[in-house]
């Protein structure tokens, strides 16, 4: 039963039944069997069918969220009997924002030191597709941010909070400002992250409060792109300081804080709400805790 779940959950993920089979390891055939032996356990049609998937029926979506409650389970069943005899073991996957990416460390080096047999995998995504990848059992934590679009049922560790700079290194051009507000960070030629990422609907979000027009003369979705192009004193952009700072970047730009308002945004990290959790996800949360520049409450 738990590998025909796991089979239909990744047929839910890919929408294609060529594709799922791929991703599953076995033929399209071997796949179909399955999924048909597991409506005709549960009495009920599942997928709704065509010459090609034509997405789940209502049914279906009610047993994906079982699957992903029972698989989730059976693999957190699995990985603390494996804990119990040789500790922490395997790769841990761990989806960030990419305004994140650099405190990442923070996280992995002092969980490393305590469990030296585990590897990570730390993949660059939005908002979004970080709660999808949790959903479908594909990652162990994310960080994103907690405060500004809806989360899905998750277990939450505040972080620390983002606070936004305008970023340029043509240092005439801004001459001795301590602030900036937005209304006058919108007149620089900005390079931005992409609309897909919540960071620049953020940014929008300000802006257009502030009366401004969101008009970038660049876009990117790695925050790389943006740095080197603010290098060349040809473009500004709208960055968080903990970024800008923990580049080590103050000697060759200038970061001046954006106000009206000093805007703050709550970035942490999220793991799928599931007791019990699985014990590198317990362990990834506690560390979480501990590397909190927040106050507990």
């Amino acid at each position: 039963m738990i590998d025909k779940l796991e089979m239909f959950m990744v047929l839910a993920r890919e929408q294609h039944f060529g594709h799922a089979a791929e991703e599953c390891g076995v033929t399209q055939p071997t796949l179909s069997s399955a999924l048909r032996q597991l409506e005709d356990h549960l009495g009920v049609v599942l997928v709704r069918r065509g010459s090609r998937y034509q997405g789940l029926t209502p049914e279906g979506e009610r047993v994906l969220e079982w699957a992903r409650h029972i698989v989730g389970s059976s693999r957190s069943m699995r990985d603390e009997m494996r804990a119990m005899r040789f500790g922490l073991t395997g790769q841990v996957q761990i989806a960030v924002i990419p305004t994140a990416l650099s405190m990442v460390h923070e996280l992995t080096t002092p969980f490393r030191e305590k469990h030296p047999d585990v590897t990570f995998a730390v993949l660059s995504r939005t908002s979004i597709e970080i709660q999808a990848l949790l959903d479908d059992l594909q990652i162990d934590v994310g960080i994103t941010y907690l405060d500004n679009e809806p989360l899905g049922r998750v277990t939450s560790i505040p972080l620390y909070y983002e606070r936004y700079h305008l970023v340029t290194s043509n240092f005439d051009h801004i001459g001795d400002r301590e602030s900036i507000t937005w209304r006058e960070a919108a007149e620089f030629p900005l390079c931005l992250l992409t609309p897909d990422m919540q960071n620049r609907r953020i940014i929008n979000q300000h802006l257009t409060e502030a009366g401004a027009k969101v008009s970038p003369t660049l876009e990117s979705d790695s925050m790389i792109a943006l740095f080197t192009h603010v290098h060349t004193g040809n473009w500004a952009s709208i960055m968080p300081v903990k970024m800008v700072k923990e580049f080590s970047m103050h000697d060759r730009v200038k970061s001046i804080p954006i106000v009206e308002p000093d805007a703050l945004h709550l970035v942490g990290m999220i793991a799928a709400k599931r007791e019990p959790a699985t014990p590198v996800v317990s362990a990834l949360l506690k560390e979480a805790k501990g590397i909190s520049e927040l106050e507990p409450v």
